[in-house]
């Protein structure tokens, strides 16, 4: 079976050799997607320090980010936002962060009109960037 590469124009760019996401029959798999901005180095809600060390973060700040990001590259395939199906969490602070990010995510997945995937959350000792949320999404494509 093939497959179709996914690049989004309006996505932050990968930070490593792979696409924003692929196509496989009528199955759309995204690559991790953080909260950072398209065309920079910022990372919403992350204060650094002089050596790139994570001084300080908000949460919620990232989580939105993560998950308009998440949102763009499915519409990107387009793809409906109720056509997601599975979502992977990945969390730096699982004990501090959860709350906050179970409560944002049911602002986007749950509820009526909204997805309701399935999902898991884990919890990682790091990510690639400084960051403490990564999602990992999977979606229904179109026809």
């Amino acid at each position: 079976m093939s497959s179709e590469r996914i690049d989004s124009t309006r996505a932050p760019e990968p930070v490593g050799a792979f696409p924003h996401a692929r196509r496989t029959g009528d199955l759309i798999f995204l690559s991790g997607i953080g909260p950072r901005v398209r065309g920079s180095k910022e990372i919403p809600g992350v204060t650094l320090g002089t050596d790139g060390e994570i001084l300080d973060y908000d949460i919620e700040a990232q989580c939105r980010s993560c998950f308009d990001n998440v949102r763009t590259v499915v519409e990107d395939a387009g793809v409906p936002w109720t056509n997601v199906v599975d979502v992977l969490a990945f969390l730096t602070n699982m004990k501090d962060d959860f709350p906050t990010y179970n409560r944002i995510y049911a602002e986007y997945f749950a509820g009526e009109g909204n997805p309701n995937p399935s999902r898991t959350t884990i919890e990682i000792n790091a990510l690639p960037t400084p960051i403490a949320i990564e999602l990992k999404v999977v979606a229904q494509a179109v026809g």
